[in-house]
């Protein structure tokens, strides 16, 4: 077996070829807590759909009607300003995590590696055998046992991805738009079918045969991590000092007797004995695979284990530093710009602009302004909202198209046609206006943004002369 080394990827052989990695299973404490992680994180993927919150799921991103929930949260799209906030928090708070604990995310929590490690290889750990019968089978001639194996693995595998797509699709159309859809042709949705074939021919292809090549060629992630770790961020690393020289059993050179146990368990098949790698996701399946070897010898664990670049040469790991500190403090920046940003969500929006075409109209000594009034409901309940000029409104303005009340069913809209008419001769200067929307049920109050009336200007009405300071602002 090719030895893993630094001069080259450990998923290619020599000649250039791919070389499948078959990780061996492993138990410990670290595996128990990853599997019941991962366990959650599943069930939460599949249970979001199903929880209803306000009449909705609980995740429910509606394209179709550009609407979009959270938790209760409905947002309308002029709202989603707000998820700029939410997703750069996300990421940096990535980044913070990085910062502190290394690729722990990659190893752990991301769903790549929840779905590849906890569902497709424990598929295949069940029909095709551990390590070293599926290395046996590859390698064997293709006969009836094999022929069958295959065939069932890559059956359940089809079907696993088309069950993961078909629960992604539902974050956006609702598991009940989703099981009618399912009952028709595909002529009927060929968008929704497109984009569920194409997710499920994408996760075959991704699980069944790029696997870890994803972490390792494609993830970005794997690059950064080098530019957001320091010598005090904890990592699983090998303790050189006591592990070398190698020695076998009984000998009274280094702790590591070169079992190269925890080269077969790696998911991305290096040897964490040669350091810290891109290709290392931060599993801690080496982590327990040595810890059950030194069991098992009666020598004291964690020859290989969490922690830092100078905790493994012999010295003391800071967690709180600088860097630490900085990102910390950037972190509550952002929480709180995404906490204020989060308060200015009503349940109720309002707009009003001018109408395209000229600023303003004059006919029969009158001057009419136009403007187009959109009131949203963002609530999953009907609600009737009371409209009104607000501002410097003059006495002698005519109103026409703003109704007094207005009554919109769950999460619709409405707009009306808003005309302001003035006599010609009592216009004297262009004044501002908004329009005030509250909620007669809850009592809540948004204005517009401000409306100019605007007309003609009155020094060209006038029979004085005119100087070329008159038109000097």
């Amino acid at each position: 077996m090719k030895s893993p080394t630094l001069e080259s990827l450990s998923t290619i052989e020599e000649d250039g070829s791919r070389k499948f990695v078959h990780p061996a299973d492993v138990h410990g404490r670290f595996t128990i807590w990853r599997r019941w992680s991962a366990l959650v994180l599943l069930m939460i993927y599949i249970l979001l759909p199903w929880i209803p919150v306000n009449g909705y799921p609980a995740v429910f991103l509606d394209v179709q009607e550009r609407r979009f929930h959270f938790m209760g949260l409905t947002l309308a799209t002029q709202d989603l300003w707000v998820g700029f906030f939410l997703i750069t928090g996300l990421a940096f708070s990535l980044f913070y995590v990085t910062a502190l604990f290394g690729r722990v995310w990659c190893g752990w929590t991301c769903p790549y590696t929840v779905f590849l490690e906890h569902v497709y290889r424990r598929i295949e750990r069940w029909i095709e055998g551990d390590a070293t019968a599926r290395r046996r089978l590859d390698a064997a001639p293709w006969t009836l046992s094999k022929l069958w194996r295959r065939v069932l693995k890559h059956g359940v595998f089809l079907g696993v991805s088309a069950l993961i797509a078909h629960i992604f699709l539902s974050y956006f159309v609702s598991l009940k738009k989703l099981y009618a859809m399912m009952q028709g042709p595909p002529s009927e949705h060929w968008l929704a079918f497109g984009v569920t074939l194409f997710l499920t021919a994408a996760l075959y292809f991704a699980f069944s045969w790029f696997r870890e090549q994803f972490c390792i060629i494609l993830c970005p992630y794997g690059r950064l991590q080098s530019a957001l770790t320091d010598d005090h961020s904890v990592i699983i690393g090998y303790d050189q000092k006591r592990g070398e020289p190698r020695g076998k059993v009984g000998s009274t050179q280094g702790t590591c007797i070169d079992c190269r146990r925890c080269v077969q368990v790696c998911p991305t098949g290096i040897d964490i004995r040669q350091g810290m790698q891109l290709e290392c996701i931060g599993c801690a399946a080496c982590v327990d695979a040595c810890d059950d070897i030194m069991t098992k010898l009666k020598r004291p664990t964690g020859l290989v284990r969490y922690d830092s670049h100078v905790g493994l040469h012999g010295g003391k790991t800071k967690l709180i530093r600088p860097r630490i500190l900085l990102y910390t403090v950037l972190l509550v920046v952002g929480m709180g710009a995404f906490a204020l940003s989060a308060l200015r969500i009503t349940p109720v929006r309002a707009s009003a602009v001018r109408m395209v075409g000229a600023p303003f109209y004059e006919a029969d000594g009158m001057l009419r302004n136009q403007f187009l009034v959109r009131v949203i409901n963002k609530r999953n309940l009907p609600g009737t909202y009371r409209l009104a000029l607000v501002g410097e409104v003059p006495p002698n303005l005519s109103v026409t198209g703003l109704t007094e009340t207005l009554q919109l069913g769950p999460l619709a809209e409405d707009q009306k046609t808003l005309v302001l008419a003035l006599p010609t001769k009592a216009f004297v200067k262009p004044f501002k206006l908004q329009v005030q929307v509250t909620d007669t049920e809850r009592g809540d109050t948004m204005t517009t943004r401000v409306l100019e009336f605007l007309g003609p200007d009155p020094r060209l009405q006038s029979d004085a002369p005119l100087h070329a300071k008159d038109f000097i602002q």
